[in-house]
């Protein structure tokens, strides 16, 4: 095999969720349809890698030359800010449609076997925002593992002696879940958080 070919279907293979033998077919399909789909890809990445900044209120990613297209929408609530560990979190809340204020990204969750602390929550920053901005609510919007929740008591500790209102996302029986099939923390943390 040629080297290029090798090193490409290496490159490919470190994404997440792939592994080599997915890499070899990905590498093969993209080959086999160079003009449909390989030009494509390589206009479209090559667009993001010169164009894709972050932006320096909520960390979300965009393409824009001053913040990205939620920061710089005025229609959008500006009194409450949700609070995600990733942008793929960003993404997932905003196809729902379900919230229309601001966002801050942390970029990863408290972890001390990773060696990650206080310092990459960005939360000064945050804090600096809410007080210019008169935030009304945070809400913490993260996973509900032990980082998740580790993460999110930090944040509620962090920002304690602020007036604002410090919400979590509901846990619990997830819609077309059956009972029987919910493991025991799902089921105590629905019990527990009933409204």
């Amino acid at each position: 095999m040629n080297a290029s070919i090798e090193t490409l279907i290496q490159k490919i293979s470190r994404l997440p969720g792939l592994g080599p033998r997915s890499a070899r077919r990905i590498v093969l399909h993209l080959i086999k349809n160079r003009e449909q789909i390989l030009e494509p890809i390589l206009v479209g990445m090559k667009n993001v890698h010169e164009n894709i900044k972050i932006c320096p209120i909520c960390y979300n990613v965009d393409i824009f030359s001053d913040k990205c297209y939620i920061c710089s929408d005025d229609k959008r609530s500006h009194d409450v800010i949700c609070i995600v560990e990733n942008v793929s979190d960003l993404w997932a809340i905003e196809r729902t449609s379900c919230f229309s204020g601001q966002y801050h990204v942390l970029g990863g969750l408290l972890s001390s076997i990773e060696g990650r602390g206080p310092e990459v929550l960005m939360l000064e920053h945050l804090k600096k925002r809410c007080a210019e901005k008169h935030i009304a609510e945070i809400i913490v919007a993260l996973s509900a593992t032990v980082e998740g929740q580790t993460t999110g008591h930090y944040i509620k500790n962090f920002f304690k002696d602020h007036e604002m209102k410090i919400t979590f996302l509901a846990h619990g029986i997830p819609i077309g879940g059956e009972l029987d099939y919910l493991d025991d923390g799902t089921l105590f943390t629905a019990f527990s958080a009933r409204g």
